[in-house]
């Protein structure tokens, strides 16, 4: 993910900085309604955007111009909803570009909206869906965790096919070319992040069950599972 610096076409660039600005902005005003009614989320708001950070900033070189890794953003996205993760992933992704040249300023829109926007909104969706199935506990962050992870490749490959269609396919040829190269690192990655995330998950129901409460993430009856 972590489209670098220069390399989509300014028009791209605007754009998706345009489309992500609304959700950072509502994620914004989701976190501060979210701590001042309850001002104790602020240690496990603190906790989601290290593990973000951290994970993310995890490399692996892939398709020219961009690069593979965990995104860690299916943690927050569970325990604050998807909205959330926006200023959070905006942040994140703004400091790895200035501190460790990771990613870009120029194409900081599209990739906030690849990690922060689309990824924590599916493990959210994803996670909720398997609460609806009476799957297991572990078994729901895992797949939020770890979908959430590659449907924010699948963002970034349809990022890229929209900037450099293929000369005799088109978007379509491009899509399928960038998302299979992504999917020889990434599926074995999101599959590492979702069980890495169960376990911090356990960590945080064992340790501090009644915060997960407090933020309907779980019952009572699932932190004990």
């Amino acid at each position: 993910m972590h489209i670098m610096e220069g390399f989509l076409p300014l028009r791209h660039c605007i754009g998706w900085s345009v489309a992500s600005a609304p959700f950072v902005a509502y994620g914004l005003r989701t976190i501060n309604k979210g701590i001042k009614e309850n001002p104790e989320q602020r240690m496990l708001l603190g906790v989601a955007t290290a593990f973000t950070f951290v994970l993310s900033a995890l490399k692996m070189f892939s398709v020219t111009g961009s690069c593979s890794h965990p995104t860690g953003t299916g943690l927050g996205a569970v325990l604050f909803g998807p909205a959330a993760m926006a200023p959070i992933g905006a942040v994140v992704l703004l400091f790895q570009a200035i501190l460790l040249a990771h990613g870009g300023l120029t194409t900081l829109g599209a990739n906030i909206f690849s990690m922060a926007i689309v990824g924590p909104f599916a493990a959210f969706g994803i996670y909720r869906l398997a609460q609806a199935l009476k799957l297991p506990f572990g078994v729901c962050i895992f797949l939020a965790a770890s979908m959430g992870d590659l449907l924010t490749y699948v963002t970034t490959s349809l990022q890229l096919a929209l900037a450099f269609p293929d000369p005799v396919g088109g978007f379509a040829a491009s899509f399928a070319k960038f998302a299979g190269i992504f999917a020889v690192t990434q599926i074995p990655l999101a599959i590492s992040e979702g069980f890495l995330t169960v376990i911090v998950f356990n960590a945080l129901a064992r340790l501090n069950p009644q915060e997960l409460k407090d933020l309907n993430v779980v019952t009572a009856k699932e932190v004990q599972a």
